[in-house]
Parts: structure tokens; C-alpha cells; sequence
């Protein structure tokens, strides 16, 4: 290169949208900047994103640019970088962090930062005899530690969070004001001479005097089989060893939870692969900043207790990603791969957040109390994450990607927000171009549920800086309690409320999540335990034609009766009677119920016979088209699980148990009517071929069988309804669609004959990213 080419001087503008604020991007530009002997400025620009003007010689801009991409902080999401090549002015001799425009005006950031683990500096930092942070559990720095569980207000300003009441020592002070420092203006630096404490108490609530290290004695009385109650970022947790039977069965009793599975928690990688099978891909999104829980398959043998997760193949994994995590894996003795980290709540109510709830809503449960003295501002459970057929697939989108927006492929003039459904609900708002989905709020059961609805999308209209919303969207289910929400935000602010269909809601969910535009048409698969349809009826296996603006119902499954309702999805015994009552002789199926079935049934054998009246005189017994509701029946029928415990837990242990199985060793019938216009896939028959072979052939075998050819009848009538009406999109939501088997089915059917297979990736296919799908469809209402 030529002299005078080497000290060319050039001038850029570079303009960054994405996640680029409240991560400690600023100073990395800084430093860049610094290291290249470039002069200019960096800001803020609020919704806009950060600026960048540099000046210099051309030759260290270009590496600049290139380190920019290359070296950006993990966290940095970077949507969308223009450079303008501007003619060089030389009007600056420093390069400095400017005052954010954002701030000068008002506005809110770009993107709000979620709560991100700790990384490998503080980690150090930790461990460090040497360091001033040694065995400190709320070391952090710019591009790590809590965001959005401790904001109150923006702009992003240590006063407007939790860290408000832990004002900087000189030696903190002096890092957060050193622009080369990783720790410059970090909002919730500390150590611990200025920071939060952690303090262990008795299960009575009063301080255990006389200790040394509050942590290191609650780790002790964790080894020894105690069950301690954690708090970390987002809530508390409650914790017990993973090796014995007995602390596991104390918890289950006393959390009144005798089956759902508990996440767990290892120190690193190599500890994971003890008990778990884990993938590339599995291990990056372990390791992720986001570290969610991800749902493994177990190894087998399974060295852990069978009371992780009864009755599973696949166990939940998360790695620390707080201080607190990574000191607890340091003292805990004798050592054990994994702890049980749990939500610290009873079934129904938001996860415990404060002190104060913690001695009162969990006396009983926990022996002994590890808490701290800061705040959690916003409550954020656990994020969970599944590898379906390839692809990651969110069970529950929450810490660490919350608040984090979803780009939608349309821009709105109005601003929405949705409440979602009932059960493992979110909220969201919808604003221009971007939607905003909540913290899992959970299942709405409780006015406790429902002021945590109420108050996070209250929450999430001040973050955002709205002025106005001009719509809320609801399920128009009359009954769901999010409707009380919908109702009472609808009076405060003014605004109508707009009424979205269930199944309708997931298909738009899908279309918004992958970029389908205003206008485009997709065949969709909808299959979940329930919907309230639009003729009242509950929907819950459905082939719609639609888009954002409406939808036709163009199939279904056979509908089934559901003999008293609701108790059908308690008891799935009831279910498969409903089922199989004019499949075979009513002695026939009697005699069957009560000698494999009797579980699934809280009275025995009179309540089979009471069921049969039901039927008989069709007293109480609706119709449903529900998927769900023919996967617990099933269960039901093959011995697997009989009663519900937990949430779709007949589903999931047919799915497990049909992993066992020899894939294609056995064909189901698939009939498919042709009902007045309205495919229908005939179930009646699948099930009664399962009851048939059930002697002749493994149970594990038929399970498999049966995913199969449910699968294959989805994928049947949506290829035949693409094919006439020319539409070359079919998608596959709801929550049936976490059951790898079955979206594999799907995806192998639909891929084959030409057409493009829209999943979920971004946002769960269940009910927690039914509040997109609301939004959406609300914003063409509006």
C-alpha cells in the first residue's frame, strides 16, 4: 500500500439498530475507537438505536468496522448497520461517550436489555483471591448480570432500579466512571463494601446467628438433605440434592406436586453429560447468556433420582448464571452433578419475588431461607427450551429474552395490547413494528395471577413509553379470567376490547413469528387440549385457511364426547369411555375399564357406570375436537397415565413412553371424511385399533403407532386443502405441536409434497405465545 493510501483520513457515520443498549455496548465502542486512535463521539438514540461518528485514517476505520462485527459484546444483537462515508472534517480530538439523545428527549431505548448471566470476567473475578470481588455473589459488569428484573423506570439509570438503595463505593465509583474500565457505566456494579448481602434464616424466619458465611452454612445444610429456599435474579428458587429419594419426596408433598418435573441445576457442561444426552446444538443454548433450562433426553442408565421428572425420558438442565449459582456449586459437600432448582410457589400463583412472601407463602416447604436485600422489581421465571426435530422450540419464553421484542413483517398504526390465554399465559403490546411478550405469567387461577397480569402490562406500557394503547385483545372465551384483566384495563384507559378466537390466535402467533405479510394465506395445523370455538363448542384439533384478518375452519378431528365435562381432563379414564362407548359392547368396555383403567376414574367402578348413563341419556357430555384430550385418552387406554397432575401430563408421558417404541413397525387406520365441505379425521377407529392389538403387540410399539398416524391424518387434510385452494404455506401450533414425533410426521408429510413447513422457533407454540397471535390480529381490527 502506498504512502499516501495508508494515511488517507476519512469520516463515517455508523448507525446500529438492535440490541445495543443497556449491555455495556457504548464502552466497547469506546475502547475500539481508543485502540485505533479514532476520534468522534458514540450515542444513544433511544428507539432509533446507538451512533457512531468516527474520524481518522481510512485504513483504521476499515479495521474498526471489521472489529465492530466481529468482536461485539455475545449479547449484542446488531438488526440492522448503515455506514455512511462521509468527506473528512477533522473537527474532533477525542473520541467521547455522548449524552444519549435518548435521555435529552425522553424516549425509551431501543430495545430493552433482558437479565443476562455472568460472564467469564466476573466469574474470575469471583474466584480470585486477589480480587476485591472474591466470593462476592453480585459481581458484574456492563455486558452482564440483571437488566429487566431490576429496572423500575428509563431511562437506564442506577436510580431508576433496584440498585437505588446500594449507593457505589470510591472503588466502584471510580470503575463505573472509567470509560476503559469493563465496569464503566455498569447501572448495577457493587461489591461488598456497597452492594447487596446475602443472610441465611431458619424456617421460622429469624437470622441463623453465629455463622461465618451465610452461604457457605446453607450450602452445608443443603448437603445434608435440607430443603432451602434460594433467592436469586428473578424470584426465589426452591433447592434440594438430586441423588436421594427422600428430600425429592418431602418436596413434592409439601409443593403438592407429585409428579411435574423439576428443573435442575449443574455446575458446567462435563456434569450435564453425567445423567444427560447434550447435542452441539444443546450445549450452546446451555451456555447461551440467556442460560435457560433445556429439556434433555436422560442418559440411561439415569444416575439421578427417578423424582426429577417421573415417568420421562428427557430431564430439564439449566448452568448458574448468577454468582449466587456458581458460589453454591463451590461450597456444596459432598458434591453432586445437579441441585434441584425449582419456581418456589404452590400450583396456581406467581413464583414468591420478596422476603416477606417468602416466610409467609413458604413455611413449610422450606427448611431454612438463603435471601438477599435487593428488590426484584419485575418477577421472571426460568426460561425452557426443547430441540424439536432440529430446531429449538420454546416451552416457556422468559428470563433472559424478556423483553426482548419479536419483529414483525408489518407495521401498525395503532398499539395493542393482548392478555393472552388462561393457562401458561404471557401478555404482550404491540407497537409499529415490533411486539413485546411479557414474562411468563403463568396459569391464571387466583387473584394473586391476576394482579401479576395486570401489573406487568402495566409495566411494560411505562418501559415502552406509551402515550396511549388503542385496543386490548382478549380470548373470547366469556369465562377466562384474563377477561377480568381485558375488562378492567379496557374501563381504566378507555379502549375497547377486541375478542380474538383461540386457534385463530396460535395460527396468527406462527404467521407473525416467521414473517407471513398482510395478505398471505397459510394452511394451519392447530391441535391443543382447548378452545372456546366460535360456536361455543371446544375446539382443540383444527385445519384453518386464514391470515391476520379471519380464518375458516376447513377440519377437524372427530368430535368426541367429553362425559362431565371438565372432569375429563382430570380423569382421562373418563375420556376413553366417552370414546369407545359406541365402539364396542357396553359390557365389553366395562369389563376393561374397571381391570386396566380404574385408576383413571376418582370413584372405581361406580363412576364407570354413572358415566354410561351420561352417555346414554347424553346428560353433560359437549363435543370436543380436542387433540389433547385424545392423547390423555390414549395414555389412559395403554396404562401409561391415567390422571392429570400437572398440565398436559398425559400427552407427555405417551410421548416418552412412545420414544421406547420401534418407529414404523405397526399402521393405524387413517380415514379421513369429507363432512359438507369440512375434512374429518375419524380418531374413534384409531383408538379402537389400539384397544384390539393391545394384547398382540409392545404398548410402546402402539404408542408410537398411534403419534404416527394422528400426525399423518393432520398432515393429510392440510396437503388436501393447500393443494385445492393453491396455497403453498401449511404451519403446525398449538401445544400439541411440542411432541417431536408428531411435528416430525407433519414436517417429513408436508415437506415431501412440495410445500414450505412453518414452525415455531421464537415464541412457544402453546398458550405462552398465544398473545402475539392476539395482537396481531387486533392491530387489523383496531
Amino acid at each position: 500500500m502506498k504512502g499516501s493510501e495508508k494515511d488517507k483520513k476519512a469520516r463515517a457515520m455508523v448507525r446500529i439498530s438492535g440490541l445495543v443498549q443497556g449491555i455495556g455496548f457504548r464502552p466497547f465502542v469506546y475502547r475500539l475507537a481508543f485502540e485505533k486512535g479514532l476520534k468522534g463521539y458514540v450515542k444513544n438514540l433511544g428507539d432509533a438505536g446507538v451512533e457512531v461518528l468516527i474520524e481518522g485514517k481510512e485504513v483504521d476505520i476499515k479495521a474498526f468496522l471489521a472489529d465492530f462485527k466481529d468482536k461485539r459484546p455475545p449479547q449484542a444483537l446488531y438488526t440492522k448497520i448503515d455506514v455512511e462515508w462521509l468527506d473528512y472534517r477533522g473537527e474532533y480530538n477525542t473520541f467521547t461517550i455522548d449524552e444519549s439523545d435518548a435521555i435529552r428527549r425522553n424516549v425509551s431505548l431501543s430495545i430493552i436489555p433482558p437479565d443476562i448471566s455472568v460472564c467469564e470476567d466476573c466469574h474470575k473475578d469471583i474466584f480470585n483471591p486477589k480480587d476485591r470481588h472474591f466470593l462476592y455473589p453480585f459481581t458484574c459488569c456492563a455486558i452482564c448480570g440483571p437488566r429487566f428484573t431490576v429496572i423500575k423506570n428509563l431511562p437506564y439509570d442506577r436510580d431508576r432500579t433496584t440498585m437505588e438503595d446500594f449507593p457505589m463505593c470510591q472503588e466502584c465509583s471510580h470503575e463505573y466512571n472509567n470509560p476503559l474500565d469493563r465496569r464503566f457505566n455498569a447501572q448495577t456494579i457493587c461489591c461488598p463494601k456497597c452492594g447487596p448481602k446475602m443472610t441465611l434464616y431458619d424456617h421460622t424466619g429469624r437470622i441463623m446467628e453465629g455463622q461465618k458465611d451465610s452461604m457457605e452454612e446453607a450450602t452445608r445444610l443443603l448437603g445434608e438433605g435440607f430443603i432451602l429456599a434460594i433467592k436469586g435474579i428473578g424470584g426465589i428458587h426452591l433447592s434440594v440434592g438430586t441423588i436421594e429419594d427422600e428430600p425429592l419426596m418431602r418436596l413434592r408433598k409439601r409443593r403438592r406436586k407429585p409428579n411435574k418435573p423439576f428443573a435442575i441445576m449443574s455446575p458446567c457442561l462435563e456434569e450435564v453429560r453425567k445423567y444427560a444426552i447434550v447435542s452441539e446444538y444443546e450445549g450452546e443454548l446451555l451456555t447461551s447468556y440467556a442460560r435457560p433450562i433445556v429439556v434433555l433426553r436422560k442418559q440411561d442408565p439415569f444416575p439421578l433420582s427417578d423424582l426429577i421428572s417421573p415417568g420421562l425420558d428427557t430431564v430439564g438442565v439449566m448452568l448458574p448464571y448468577s454468582g449466587i449459582h456458581y458460589m453454591i456449586f463451590h461450597y456444596l459437600k459432598p458434591k453432586q452433578p445437579a441441585l434441584v432448582m425449582t419456581s418456589a410457589n404452590f400450583p396456581g400463583e406467581p413464583m414468591v419475588i420478596s422476603n416477606k412472601e417468602a416466610f409467609e407463602r413458604l413455611r413449610g416447604i422450606a427448611d431454612y431461607f438463603l435471601l438477599h436485600n435487593r428488590d426484584i422489581w419485575a418477577r421472571c421465571d426460568d426460561s425452557v427450551l426443547r430441540i424439536i426435530d432440529g430446531r429449538r422450540i420454546f416451552l416457556r419464553r422468559s428470563r433472559g429474552y424478556v423483553p426482548m421484542p419479536i419483529t414483525l413483517p408489518f407495521s401498525s398504526n395503532f398499539t395493542i395490547a393482548a392478555v393472552g390465554a388462561e393457562l401458561s399465559s404471557t401478555a404482550a403490546i404491540l407497537k409499529n413494528d415490533r411486539a413485546y411478550l411479557t414474562q411468563h405469567i403463568g396459569d391464571l387461577e387466583g387473584p394473586d395471577s391476576l394482579t401479576f397480569l395486570k401489573g406487568t402490562l402495566k409495566h411494560f406500557i411505562g418501559l415502552l413509553g406509551l402515550s396511549r394503547v388503542d385496543a386490548i385483545a382478549c380470548d373470547m372465551h366469556p369465562a377466562f379470567l384474563s377477561r377480568t384483566v381485558a375488562s378492567e384495563l379496557s374501563e381504566e384507559l378507555g379502549i375497547p376490547i377486541i375478542d380474538v378466537q383461540h386457534h385463530h390466535a396460535h395460527l396468527a402467533s406462527l404467521m407473525a413469528e416467521v414473517g407471513i405479510a398482510p395478505g398471505e394465506e397459510v394452511v394451519g395445523i392447530v391441535c391443543d387440549g382447548y378452545g372456546y370455538g366460535i360456536d361455543g363448542a371446544p375446539w382443540g384439533g383444527e385445519i384453518l385457511v386464514g391470515g391476520y384478518k379471519g380464518f375458516e375452519r376447513v377440519g377437524h378431528l372427530e368430535p368426541q364426547p367429553m362425559p362431565g365435562g371438565d372432569l375429563c381432563t382430570q380423569r382421562y379414564g373418563r375420556m376413553l369411555q366417552g370414546i369407545l362407548y359406541k365402539e364396542m359392547p357396553r359390557e365389553e368396555l366395562r369389563e376393561f375399564l374397571i381391570k386396566e383403567c380404574i385408576e383413571g376414574f376418582q370413584r372405581g367402578s361406580m363412576e364407570i357406570d354413572m358415566v354410561f348413563d351420561q352417555m346414554e341419556k347424553e346428560i353433560h357430555t359437549p363435543k370436543t375436537t380436542s387433540a389433547g384430550r385424545l392423547l390423555d385418552a390414549v395414555s389412559c387406554l395403554l396404562g401409561i397415565a391415567f390422571k392429570r397432575t400437572y398440565e398436559g401430563e398425559g400427552a407427555i408421558k405417551l410421548e416418552a413412553f412412545a420414544a421406547k417404541g420401534v418407529r414404523n413397525s405397526l399402521e393405524l387406520p387413517i380415514e379421513i371424511e369429507d363432512r359438507r365441505n369440512t375434512l374429518v379425521l375419524k380418531t374413534s377407529r384409531m383408538v379402537k385399533a389400539v384397544f384390539e392389538l393391545r394384547n398382540f403387540h409392545r404398548r410402546e410399539d402402539l404408542a408410537s403407532a398411534f403419534q404416527k398416524a394422528l400426525g399423518t391424518g393432520l398432515a393429510e387434510m392440510a396437503i388436501r386443502i393447500a393443494r385445492e385452494r393453491g396455497i403453498g404455506l401449511i404451519g403446525f401450533t398449538g401445544g400439541v405441536a411440542y411432541n417431536e414425533a408428531i411435528n416430525q410426521v407433519i414436517r417429513r408429510r408436508v415437506e415431501r409434497e412440495g410445500y414450505r413447513f412453518l414452525r415455531h422457533e421464537l415464541v412457544p407454540c402453546g398458550d405462552g405465545g398465544l398473545s402475539l397471535g392476539q395482537a396481531a390480529i387486533a392491530s387489523f381490527k383496531a
